[in-house]
């Protein structure tokens, strides 16, 4: 199964954006499934505020298990974390429109009339596996330029 396959039925499992595309790499981030599961479990809707999308902040979280400084000295690596967040977050916004929950929504999900609406009309489940797909394509190519660690 790829990696978009992985995130896209953990999604439709109902586990929330962010938990999806870190779940689809938790091998590759050193991670259990359960480990990656809980770690995202606080991030999907935009931290339950319609903020920066939780497909989005999956992929950083995947990008910083790989390419993230751990060393005080080792300035290189922070520099790449560094690149390799700026980039993820101008693609999934030139892919996506945005990378900010509410924006890519149309909605205030952070209020139960926004939730509301987003549920009546579907868009956590059409609208949202988009951004999933999106995200893992995006980290696709960035672990393929970047190399893996």
């Amino acid at each position: 199964m790829t990696h978009k396959e992985k995130a896209l039925d953990y999604f439709n499992r109902k586990f929330h954006c962010s938990q999806a595309v870190l779940a689809a790499y938790a091998d590759e981030c050193g991670l259990t499934e359960e480990k990656a599961l809980k770690l995202g479990a606080c991030f999907g809707s935009g931290m339950r505020k319609g903020e920066v999308c939780g497909a989005c902040t999956g992929a950083l979280m995947v990008l910083g298990a790989l390419y993230g400084q751990y060393d005080m000295a080792d300035l290189e690596s922070r520099e790449l974390a560094n690149k390799v967040n700026e980039e993820m977050m101008e693609r999934f916004k030139d892919l996506s429109g945005s990378y900010i929950c509410n924006d890519l929504l149309g909605r205030d999900i952070s209020t139960d009339e926004g939730r509301t609406y987003a549920r009546e009309n579907n868009l956590f489940t059409e609208f949202c596996p988009l951004m999933v797909a999106n995200a893992v394509d995006i980290l696709e190519e960035m672990i393929e330029e970047n190399g893996k660690r």
